[in-house]
């Protein structure tokens, strides 16, 4: 699959695919403010609409801090791909983040990785 969305400098995400996964990198090591993730979550919105991957790497390796919007994101965009048949799996949280993910029990809906090289290994298995 190969995918090009506008990776320019303002952009917060850096999209890119490996094999059939597509690897979607958060620049920022903060995500907050409504605006902020309205702004990401319209071209998550698009990339999945446009896109249509089945397999989907969120990569958060830059960020340090991300607020309670960018949960109910992700479970928008798990949604999404649930029910275009696809997977998501999540990379690079900071063991900070991990507890947030814990104490929402958003941990049972993930899957994560260490890497997005990992990640895109265990999606990659036949």
């Amino acid at each position: 699959m190969e995918f090009c969305l506008d990776n320019g400098q303002n952009s917060p995400l850096d999209i890119s695919s490996q094999a059939d996964v597509l690897i979607v990198k958060f620049r920022q090591t903060s995500i907050e403010g409504l605006s902020g993730v309205e702004q990401t979550a319209d071209k998550l919105r698009a990339l999945i609409s446009d896109a249509r991957p089945r397999k989907l790497v969120m990569d958060f390796s830059q960020v340090r801090f991300f607020s309670s919007q960018t949960l109910g994101l992700l479970v928008d965009i798990w949604r999404r791909m649930k029910e275009c048949g696809g997977a998501l799996t999540i990379s690079g949280i900071d063991p900070q983040l991990t507890r947030v993910f814990r104490i929402t029990h958003l941990d049972k809906l993930f899957e994560f990785y260490d890497s997005a090289e990992s990640a895109v290994a265990s999606l990659t298995v036949v």
